[in-house]
């Protein structure tokens, strides 16, 4: 600025005011002269604030505008994430809503906690605690006639993103709900609270977010460490957001109608059946591994003294009753970088951390105490005579578990495999923390429920509800009639004995009559007698109609030892 004819003065009476004047300056504070260097500082000051003010970026100088709430329009709505209101020059394609987004650092990615949206989105909706932010890109608003806040356009698009919102809350919470401040924001970035939201942030892929940092801290150090130091979580900057496409309402498309069929089939071509067959393959290993190993486990816990036996039983059960994302941690901890057997694995090229076979070793952890604590039960259960007989007999310790144990012990043993089974398709906390989520590699049913809902595919995540559901109840189903065929196969003699009455007498008879008939001829009579009766008794005994098979087993042994010592 020239000190020349027309110059600025500072006038008292106007408070500090700025006044123009022509001809000679006399400069004036509180009525009095200044002195030279006075006005000489505030000169200086002056040009350092404009010099300030031309260097600060637009979009931290820009203040979004507080919007009075809309009037509610009727929406048209097309096909799904699709909208349009009679009347305006403009409709919505591609809405999406999320839940949720990602507050971890990694690699390539923007700092804070980020929210991936698509690239063509010209309209983001930011649901902050304390307002809604309503981001329309300057190019979108400039096509549009956006940029009024009183006019009809935004009154239009604001009842399109509520309209959508609803849609797709599924019940949750809706952005026309409440009594909370709309802002509109054109700018990319803006300032909310103690929280920056950035509209148009790109990881190093390209890839699109929204994120939110700590507002007064220095670009790229205002991420999740810096807000923790401060006892900020970024992640309550964000309820939820909405984003979409906003494009010319002429090329909007009107829905057909498919009918109930072919909606069906669109919606079962678009799943991504691939959680399904990671879950079966993943549960599968899982599960021969771990009736492998519960069996042996059981096995040996029961020839082991009280005291051990007690130890044992601990370290084997106590994943059952521990969180699975505790347990995770824990794999986690054990396979990663931070102990020397995750190092000596590394080292070995072994790499265990986030893969497939980190969720079949999830799927082991959580189903193999169901397989142990069932056998352990049903060996436990056995008539302990019974065994020291078949030792004494001479049979080995493997003869034993599977000629004489396992059978006994199979309807537990069967049941407490199909439990673990269903454990091991379920498991979601456990996998998630130590394999992670990779589509078609370590996603897994749960873990898909999870993240489609996450990312506002709710219909989806319905649907892979259903399946787990109807998978438990075939599961629990088949546990039933096993047990109950089970039953009925063990207490068959007992069904039905009055009307098999007059057979059995027929039967019983005949086997008396050889069994005097032989006494008769046989020199030895008291010994064939007694040996005849002995088959008699097998012939009616109650287990013979339904196989008799370890009764039968035990009384050919005695019968074979009686002979060796009558002899």
């Amino acid at each position: 600025m020239g000190m020349g004819r027309d110059s600025w003065d500072l006038c008292g009476s106007c408070a500090g005011g700025i006044v123009r004047r022509a001809g000679a300056v006399r400069p004036f504070v509180d009525g009095r002269a200044t002195r030279p260097w006075v006005l000489a500082l505030v000169a200086i000051v002056s040009c350092v604030l404009m010099v300030a003010a031309a260097a600060m970026p637009v979009s931290a100088m820009a203040v979004p505008t507080v919007l009075e709430a809309p009037e509610q329009q009727t929406v048209e709505i097309l096909a799904d994430g699709s909208a349009r209101v009679d009347g305006a020059s403009f409709g919505i394609i591609g809405f999406e809503r999320l839940a949720k987004g990602a507050a971890r650092a990694s690699e390539g990615a923007p700092e804070g906690y980020r929210l991936p949206i698509s690239d063509s989105a010209g309209l983001v909706v930011v649901r902050a605690p304390d307002e809604v932010l309503l981001h329309v890109d300057r190019e979108v608003a400039a096509t549009f006639d956006l940029e009024d806040p009183s006019g009809a356009g935004l009154s239009a698009l604001w009842s399109m993103v509520c309209a959508l919102d609803e849609a797709g809350s599924m019940g949750g919470a809706l952005l026309s709900e409440g009594e909370v401040p709309l802002r509109l924001v054109t700018d990319s970035e803006c300032v909310s609270g103690v929280f920056r939201y950035r509209f148009d942030a790109r990881g190093d892929d390209g890839a699109r977010y929204v994120t939110v940092t700590l507002a007064n801290a220095e670009e790229g150090e205002a991420g999740l460490d810096t807000a923790r130091a401060a006892g900020v979580d970024l992640g309550d900057g964000v309820l939820w957001c909405d984003f979409a496409q906003v494009v010319d309402a002429g090329n909007m498309v009107a829905k057909d109608d498919p009918g109930v069929v072919g909606e069906a089939l669109a919606f079962f071509s678009s799943i991504d059946y691939r959680p399904f067959w990671v879950s079966l393959k993943t549960s599968g290993l899982a599960l021969a591994i771990s009736f492998a190993l519960g069996l042996f486990a059981a096995w040996r816990v029961m020839g082991t003294s009280s005291r051990l036996k007690g130890v044992l039983d601990s370290v084997f059960t106590i994943p059952m009753v521990l969180p699975p994302t505790v347990c995770g941690f824990l794999l986690l901890m054990l396979f990663g970088q931070s102990t020397a057997v995750g190092r000596w694995l590394m080292a070995h090229g072994i790499t265990l951390v986030f893969t497939w076979e980190a969720a079949v070793i999830s799927a082991i952890v959580v189903s193999f105490p169901l397989v142990y604590r069932t056998a352990l039960g049903a060996f436990e259960s056995l008539d302990g005579r019974m065994i020291d007989a078949a030792r004494t007999l001479g049979w080995s310790e493997v003869r034993i578990f599977s000629r004489l144990m396992m059978p006994l012990a199979w309807p537990s043993i069967a049941a407490g495999t199909v439990l673990a089974f269903a454990r091991a398709m379920g498991e979601f906390g456990c996998t998630l923390f130590f394999a992670g989520n990779y589509a078609g590699i370590t996603q897994t049913i749960p873990i898909a429920i999870y993240f489609e809902w996450m990312g506002g595919n709710t219909a989806v995540a319905l649907f892979w509800v259903m399946v787990v559901i109807a998978f438990s109840f075939l599961v629990v189903w088949g546990i039933n009639a096993y047990t109950a065929r089970h039953q009925g196969y063990r207490d068959g003699a007992h069904v039905g004995v009055a009307a098999r009455g007059g057979v059995r007498g027929k039967m019983r008879g005949h086997a008396l009559a050889r069994s005097s008939a032989g006494a008769a001829a046989d020199a030895g009579g008291s010994r064939a007698a007694a040996i005849t009766s002995f088959d008699a008794d097998m012939v009616v005994d109650d287990l013979e109609s339904t196989g008799g098979d370890a009764a039968a087993i035990d009384l050919s042994a005695l019968r074979e030892l009686f002979e060796d010592g009558a002899a």
